[in-house]
């Protein structure tokens, strides 16, 4: 199926549900908009009545002063996710959201260096555990901006060679799956921020990904973009859709030149390339 058709078919099967729930309890339209994909990897954007409390599973969410909200789902999310919605008049709204399962990609990847593979001295482990500290860090920005309002578009152009979700086997090793969506391009092609936001890490060399950007998008959605050989922007700067940030690289666990974008909401990692327009074939067409 298509990512096109995917997409509709997914808010159309959301605004059923939707429709049918509320038939049944108010007789009337539900006090919440929801769109996007309610899919394994999706992000989905809430609109409710301003002053009303959001859980997604049991946590709470963080909900603007107009109202605004995110769901996010995971790559492995369960078939039923869980909406409670506290109204400030006291009313309590539950809806029970179909999940759509997604299949994935099993990626093989050989001529890394072992060492990245799996690493054992004393001092890349400590490294690593470090640059994962940092990251955890710079995650964990919680303020309320919608910048996420303003849309998304792609970082960077060029054909795609890795997909999120996808099993990876590294020299032959099986790892975690591939959290990003990876796009070939040389080294020093512009990347551009996909949305507004703050920068709240710029890291030249981390062990894994090497050059390293994150922007935060208000409500703890963040962007990271990995594999970076120049940094153009620093922590606190606050940047806008299409300014340039970095250039792509070939730094850190790699074996060409590509930007792998990645996103997360809270502690849910989501797929970056459900919020933006199919790559034109011209990009993504061979390598």
């Amino acid at each position: 199926m298509g990512a096109a058709l995917l997409h509709v078919t997914s808010v159309l099967l959301l605004v059923v549900s939707l429709m049918c729930g509320f038939a049944v309890q108010a007789g009337a339209q539900p006090p919440y908009q929801l769109e996007g994909q309610v899919l394994q990897g999706g992000l989905v954007f809430g609109k409710t009545v301003p002053g009303s409390r959001v859980y997604q599973d049991g946590q709470a969410l963080r909900v603007s002063a107009a109202g605004d909200f995110l769901l996010g789902f995971t790559r492995d999310a369960p078939p039923t996710s869980q909406l409670r919605i506290e109204l400030p008049a006291g009313e309590v709204v539950e809806q029970t959201l179909e999940v759509g399962a997604r299949a994935y990609d099993i990626q093989r990847i050989d001529g890394l260096p072992q060492g990245k593979v799996t690493p054992r001295s004393k001092e890349d482990l400590a490294r690593i555990r470090r640059d994962g500290a940092a990251v955890k860090k710079a995650r964990a920005r919680d303020d309320d901006r919608q910048d996420f309002l303003h849309g998304f578009q792609w970082p960077v152009m060029g054909p795609i060679t890795g997909v999120y979700g996808s099993q990876r086997i590294l020299n032959g090793e099986p790892r975690r799956p591939h959290f990003g969506v990876d796009v070939a391009a040389p080294v020093g092609t512009p990347v551009r921020a996909p949305a507004p936001g703050i920068v709240t890490l710029a890291d030249a060399d981390q062990f894994f990904s090497g050059g390293t950007l994150i922007i935060d998008h208000g409500h703890k959605l963040s962007s990271s973009f990995l594999h970076l050989s120049k940094l153009h922007v620093k922590v606190g700067d606050r940047v806008e859709q299409g300014e340039l940030i970095a250039e792509v690289g070939a730094t850190g666990r790699v074996t060409g030149a590509h930007l792998d974008w990645r996103m997360n909401l809270r502690e849910r990692r989501i797929d970056p390339e459900l919020l933006v327009p199919p790559m034109p074939v011209t990009a993504s067409a061979g390598q």
